[in-house]
């Protein structure tokens, strides 16, 4: 599980992030969403120990990410907003290497590595080059090593970012097995069909604040939208309206 609590982020004189606090459980999706500046990588980038707080808590599993960051990033898998693959290395290559830096016996990594392979149906790219990747094939293998360690929470920023259909579905269907699993995620997007299909629960940020926090069927009806699209709509509207 991921809490947050009063989370607060500022770059001079901008409040990036403003009073963050939501609750990502154990064997539920929850989406992050928020127009292009709402704060959501400030606040993911923090969740993830890149970034400390100005003020406020991290807690993943019950542990505070400002008293024990290296136990909160074993406790984490986590697809940033760059995927930052090494071109020169194969796909097994990349993901042995953050394996090796987690700490994984040599048995275990290929225990792990084997079954991500199957689960993310890599096996005509494992042993290729990561230079030539398509987007589809640098996603699968930055989820591949992200999760190598097992990971009870799992971070994903625009996992479907530039996939194409047949990917997108593929990974909609690993993020749904990610949840039967028992595991906590928490994942941004910008397509509302995505969010309303996957998600439990819908966190919404504007000007570094949440402005609301529900199932998407009761964001619906809050605003009395057909759409979940229509009411992020209207729930950015009004907060936009508000502080004009």
């Amino acid at each position: 599980m991921i809490e947050v609590r009063d989370l607060h982020k500022a770059f001079g004189e901008v409040r990036a992030v403003d009073g963050v606090s939501f609750v990502a459980r154990d064997g539920e999706i929850t989406g992050l969403l928020g127009p292009n500046g709402a704060g959501k990588t400030t606040t993911l980038r923090m969740l993830y120990t890149l970034m400390r707080p100005d003020r406020g808590n991290v807690l993943v599993d019950g542990i505070d990410a400002a008293v024990d960051p290296a136990g909160v990033r074993r406790r984490l898998g986590v697809l940033p907003d760059a995927r930052g693959l090494y071109k020169r290395m194969s796909a097994r290559e990349n993901i042995d290497y953050f394996a090796r830096l987690h700490g994984l016996d040599p048995a275990t990594r290929t225990s792990c590595i084997d079954a991500l392979v199957r689960a993310l149906d890599m096996a005509d790219i494992i042993d290729r080059r990561a230079e030539g990747f398509s987007q589809g094939q640098r996603v699968k293998t930055a989820i591949a090593r992200a999760l190598v360690h097992d990971p009870r929470n799992v971070i994903l920023d625009e996992p479907t970012n530039g996939l194409d259909v047949m990917a997108t579905r593929a990974m909609r269907a690993f993020m749904l097995r990610l949840k039967q699993e028992g595991r906590c995620v928490l994942f941004s997007s910008h397509i509302m069909q995505e969010v309303g299909a996957l998600c439990d629960r819908v966190v919404v940020v504007a000007r570094g604040r949440v402005v609301a926090n529900a199932a998407p069927d009761a964001l619906r009806a809050q605003t009395g939208a057909a759409t979940l699209e229509d009411a992020f709509v209207k729930i950015i509207g009004s907060e936009e309206g508000l502080a004009a």
